[in-house]
């Protein structure tokens, strides 16, 4: 099993995104790219963590590649948009990929340089590529929101 872990806006919708994929085995939300540790939803909130709202998702590289979660990564949200997913707004919405080994960060670079390639976006693609660092699991009530509220969508 492997890890990778996303931020692109609200964890929730992400992670509904992510947990549909065969080959994924666990997700689960949280913060990373901060400088608190064990930072709390309203602490993140504040902005003045440094977390971005992330998900981290387990998966079977024998049944689904990294390359593949990149491509969900890149459809699920608007990588051209500073610090903010719709209404969302804040750095802990930001757009990153948080990479587990130098492969990892060398697919996630590729697959920006060819989707910045294909001018399917306007404006400059502004997703941050950055080693992962720790991971902080958010409370309970957040892990597979959707599930437990069926709600569909994100709160936007």
């Amino acid at each position: 099993m492997e890890k990778a872990t996303f931020g692109a806006g609200c964890f929730w919708g992400v992670e509904a995104e992510f947990r549909k994929l065969e080959g994924v085995i666990d997700t689960a939300v949280g913060y990373s790219g901060g400088t608190w540790e064990n930072p709390t939803y309203e602490e993140v909130c504040t902005g003045h963590t440094g977390h971005a709202e992330v998900c981290q998702v387990t998966f079977d590289p024998a049944r689904i590649s990294y390359e593949d979660l990149l491509h969900v990564f890149w459809e699920c949200h608007d990588p051209t948009t500073l610090n903010r997913q719709g209404p969302d707004i804040g750095t802990q919405y930001r757009s990153v990929i948080f990479c587990h080994t130098p492969e990892q960060e060398a697919a996630a670079r590729e697959s920006k340089e060819r989707l910045e390639q294909t001018g399917r976006f306007q404006k400059p693609i502004v997703t941050q590529i950055l080693p992962a660092g720790p991971f902080y699991r958010a409370e309970e009530y957040h892990q597979r929101y959707f599930e437990k509220t069926g709600r569909g969508a994100c709160h936007r």
